[in-house]
Order: structure tokens, then C-alpha cells, then sequence
């Protein structure tokens, strides 16, 4: 019996392990041809893949989320527009990411700056021949829908690209504060608060958690939160002015960039509070602790007070 069960044992194993090299191989295989239908359908921003998808686009929308972060916040009557200042060394300046378009918008990007300038200077010719034209300032959709319609064209042109940039576009028109997001395939998207970028999800849980009283939020308080924001982004760094751009616009009030002072202002409001509480706590705990140590040996047998 145990010369019939042995070759039966050997012969078994054998064939798990000639399955499990097959299993291997064609695992192998799927995933070379995988990378070799990737490789053969994205070198054309026109042709789709066999899963309906169009590679170019979605490395357009990568570049977007490997730009430094960009936020934007509306009220009733303002909105604010922040991004994080990264410069590529120590040796030089960081570069713009947020553009005036007109007195009445502006436009924050995250992706490659370079598209960033063309699309805003698209923008800036836009809003001039409007008012140029018409005699009144150009509605924020308006613009917004020939944004995208721009982005879109770069998606069904074979000798195109897409650009590689997300925008945040503010502004404020007839019928109120506005926030969109333009994104690299056409699609736009409107907002009460948004972030784009590197680490922006950090920023993107933030606002989540306080997006309900932007509707009816100051200007200061605005501010304060689209800082705030940029301070979760960071992941560690030491929040100062320098790091940050922000911009505001609003009713009566044209675009314009805040000062570094004022920025500044605005971090050490929050950025001292918690020193002052640990302060306060540590002198009450010492406080607490004086009457104890009075009391003595006597006072161990009394039952503590109930709070």
C-alpha cells in the first residue's frame, strides 16, 4: 500500500506545482498585456482604450493633483481664493498660481503653470471683449462654459493635448458669489468650497466638516478658514505668510491680493490660541493641586467630593 500511495503523493505535488507556474505565467501575461495595451492607447489623445477610456486625459488630470494645493471658498456676497507658495530651491521664487482676470474674478490653478498663464491670459481676452462689447461686466458661467469648451477641443484633436491644469474660478456677478472647477478633460463643477492640488484631500476634509456656514460667513471668517486650510496641506510644516498667496473679491470689493502682514495677522490669531489654553490649564492644575497638598495626611480618609 505505501509503494502504491507514495508516487500518488509525488505525483500530486507535481501537478500543484506545474499548476501554480501556470498560474503564475498567466498572471505574468495579463499583466505585460495590460501594460502593452496602456503603452499602445496612450500615445494619442483621440483614440479610446477597450475599457472606454482616454489615457492622455487622466494624465492630465495626475499633473493636477501633483501641482501645490489651491483653495477656494464662497459666501453670499465674497469669495476667496488661497494656494501654497513651493518654490522648485532654496535659490529661487516661488511662482504665481493665482491670476486676475477682472475686477470681479480670479482664477486659482494647480498643475502646470505655464498652461495656467495661457488660460488665464484666454480668460483676461475673454472678459475685455465683453466689456468692451456689451458695456457690462462678463457673467462667471458664461466664461466658465468657454473655458471648458476650450479644455474640451484638446480632448478630440489628434495633433493636441490636454492642458495640464486645474482651475478654481471666482467670482462675483448679478445673481451672486460663484466657485467653479475647471478640469483637464471639459468638465466643470460648481462649489461652495473646493481644493485642488497635492494633499488637498487633508484640505478637501477640513471644509467638509465646515462647509455649511460658509453661505452665510464674513469676510473675515473666510479668510480664516481658506488659511486654515492651507495649514492642512502642509502635513508638519510651520504655517507662515510666505507659504501662502490669498486673494479676495466681494461686493464693493474689486479682486486684490492680501498683503503678508495681513496674512500674518490672521495666522497668529489661531496660531496662539492653543499656548494660551495650555497656559491656562497648567495654572489651574496647579492651582487644584495646592489645596491637596495642604490637606495633609489628615485629609486621606474623607471621601473626594463628587463633581
Amino acid at each position: 500500500i505505501r509503494a502504491h500511495i507514495r508516487p500518488f503523493k509525488e505525483k500530486t505535488k507535481a501537478s500543484k506545482r506545474k499548476s501554480f507556474s501556470v498560474q503564475t505565467l498567466l498572471r505574468n501575461k495579463d499583466e505585460e498585456e495590460a501594460k502593452m495595451f496602456r503603452n499602445q492607447y496612450d500615445t494619442d489623445v483621440t483614440t479610446w482604450s477597450p475599457t472606454g477610456r482616454l489615457f492622455q486625459v487622466e494624465y492630465a488630470m495626475e499633473a493636477v493633483k501633483q501641482g501645490s494645493a489651491a483653495i477656494g471658498l464662497r459666501s453670499r456676497s465674497h469669495v476667496v481664493l488661497a494656494s501654497v507658495n513651493k518654490a522648485q530651491s532654496e535659490l529661487s521664487s516661488h511662482q504665481w498660481k493665482i491670476f486676475k482676470v477682472d475686477d470681479h474674478i480670479g482664477v486659482a490653478i494647480a498643475g502646470l503653470t505655464a498652461d495656467g498663464r495661457v488660460l488665464s491670459r484666454y480668460m483676461r481676452s475673454e472678459s475685455i471683449n465683453h466689456s468692451f462689447t456689451y458695456e457690462s461686466p462678463l457673467p462667471v458661467g458664461r466664461l466658465v462654459v468657454r473655458l471648458a469648451d476650450k479644455a474640451q477641443v484638446c480632448t478630440q484633436r489628434s495633433w493636441k493635448r490636454p492642458y495640464g491644469v486645474g482651475l478654481l474660478v471666482g467670482g462675483l456677478d448679478e445673481s451672486g458669489a460663484h466657485l467653479y472647477y475647471n478640469c483637464p478633460s471639459g468638465n466643470y463643477f460648481e462649489y461652495q468650497a473646493f481644493a485642488i492640488g497635492s494633499r488637498s484631500q487633508a484640505a478637501k476634509t477640513y471644509l467638509e466638516r465646515r462647509f455649511e456656514s460658509f453661505n452665510e460667513s464674513s469676510r473675515e471668517d473666510l479668510i480664516k478658514d481658506a488659511i486654515l486650510a492651507i495649514r492642512e496641506t502642509l502635513q508638519g510644516e510651520t504655517l507662515k505668510s510666505s507659504l501662502c498667496t490669498v486673494s479676495v473679491l466681494g461686493v464693493d470689493e474689486p479682486f486684490h491680493f492680501l498683503d503678508q502682514e495681513s496674512i500674518q495677522k490672521v495666522i497668529d490669531t489661531f496660531e496662539k490660541v492653543p499656548e494660551e489654553e495650555e497656559d491656562g490649564g497648567e495654572a489651574e492644575a496647579e492651582a487644584a493641586a495646592a489645596p491637596a497638598e495642604q490637606g495633609g495626611a489628615g485629609d486621606q480618609d474623607v471621601a473626594p467630593m463628587e463633581m
